[in-house]
């Protein structure tokens, strides 16, 4: 039998310079913008948005009494969610944005003063909590860190008696001393022992709670008679100077995290020392085969994460408290957790991401007083932004998103 051989037709070449067809550039592009992470960390904050409009509807006692008689009106029941959903929310947004309501000018830009005094503590200790997250370590422990940072930033700020300007920088050195090195005792016992950093860091925040209950009780350390557990005054002279005249609370602590932003940005993206963090983060075996020393870069990482976040400590004693008293580190610890995780761990996102929670904190107040809403609920949005941002899945299959585009693929 004889073989015939049948011409196959040429395959098409290449568009010179290695550039894709006409006509496919443009869905290439929508497909990044669909699948990028900033898109479902945003889709993230509208679902969290929209699961705490329900609740504010269901909290409402006007929208109860209009779903007793929903088949006969619904048209009152829409209209009682309506004005008890539209109504908080405007009024999150007067009390952390600008107060179109206010009688004078101060009260109306003081809200998005107080969202930024707010947000200050939340960035610094959330960039300490990313920069773990980058380098594969999981600092749980920003709280007892801002804690340890309060403790010494607050007592040398009242008990040493400094000049203004020196007092200041050694208060604010007490505190990022005072976290480094309670992280470091996190990273050491990773390093050395291999001790689960989870488990030690949170065991920190335990013991950092009794250790400060327990030096609010005595007298040289509270320095005051009072029966109530607080300190003494912070001296003028190692306060943040104020950015603004009373009645604003901005201060130079602000700026502090504008730096701390452009600092670790700067150590991630552009020094040897980052690179190295960022190896160990994406996988410490290549990176100890590549010559890095792995127990070497978690001590680092661990000891500037906790100074981080014991300058958040110290920015708010030294910032707006002024005194050590026994709630004075709030919940910033944790909540400085899910300002890194929105931020997706990178400093700029983590900054902004700080903003936005710092002004959830803010508007919370003014939404309690003037709607009654639980200022839980903002909490609960807050918590939705968490579940979400751990699940990027979920939020693409709601919105029916691409999966992300590979590296090859782009």
């Amino acid at each position: 039998m004889s073989s015939t051989t049948v011409s196959q037709p040429p395959a098409p070449q290449p568009a010179a310079g290695g550039s894709r067809p006409a006509g496919t550039g443009q869905p290439g592009l929508m497909r990044q913008i669909l699948s990028g992470s900033w898109l479902v960390s945003l889709l993230a904050i509208v679902i969290a948005l929209a699961v705490g409009a329900v609740l504010i509807a269901v909290a409402n006692p006007d929208v109860q009494e209009t779903a007793s008689y929903f088949f006969a009106r619904p048209a009152d029941f829409f209209a009682a969610a309506w004005q008890a959903i539209s109504e908080a929310y405007l009024a999150l947004l007067r009390g952390s944005v600008f107060d179109w309501q206010a009688t004078s000018a101060v009260r109306m830009v003081r809200p998005f003063t107080e969202s930024l005094v707010s947000a200050t503590p939340l960035i610094l200790t959330g960039l300490g909590i990313a920069l773990a997250f980058r380098s594969g370590l999981f600092n749980i422990g920003g709280q007892g860190q801002v804690v340890l940072g309060s403790i010494c930033s607050g007592f040398l700020g009242y008990a040493l008696h400094l000049p203004p300007v020196i007092h200041l920088l050694v208060a604010l050195a007490g505190g990022i001393l005072g976290g480094a090195i309670w992280a470091g005792i996190a990273g050491v016992l990773k390093a050395r022992t291999g001790a689960n950093e989870v488990i030690v860091t949170i065991m920190l925040n335990s013991i950092a709670g009794f250790l400060f209950a327990y030096l609010l009780k005595q007298a040289w350390f509270k320095h005051t008679d009072s029966a109530n557990p607080i300190s003494a005054t912070v001296d003028s002279s190692a306060m943040l100077p104020p950015l603004l005249p009373s009645p604003f609370r901005l201060n130079a602590g602000f700026i502090v995290a504008i730096l701390a932003t452009l600092l670790v940005w700067w150590l991630l993206e552009r020094s040897t020392t980052g690179f190295e963090f960022r190896a160990v983060g994406e996988n410490p075996n290549a990176a100890k085969t590549a010559g890095i020393s792995v127990s070497r870069v978690t001590i680092t990482v661990m000891l500037i994460a906790g100074a981080l976040a014991g300058l958040g400590g110290a920015a708010q004693i030294l910032g707006t408290e002024g005194k050590l008293s026994a709630g004075v580190g709030g919940s910033i610890g944790f909540d400085a957790i899910t300002v890194a995780l929105l931020g997706r761990s990178r400093p700029l996102g983590t900054f902004f991401a700080g903003l936005l929670f710092g002004a959830f904190k803010a508007g919370g107040y003014l939404m309690q007083a003037q709607t009654g809403t639980p200022i839980d609920i903002v909490l609960v949005v807050q918590s939705v932004i968490v579940l979400l941002i751990a699940a990027p899945p979920l939020v693409r299959t709601i919105f029916r998103l691409p999966a992300p585009v590979k590296k090859e693929d782009a």
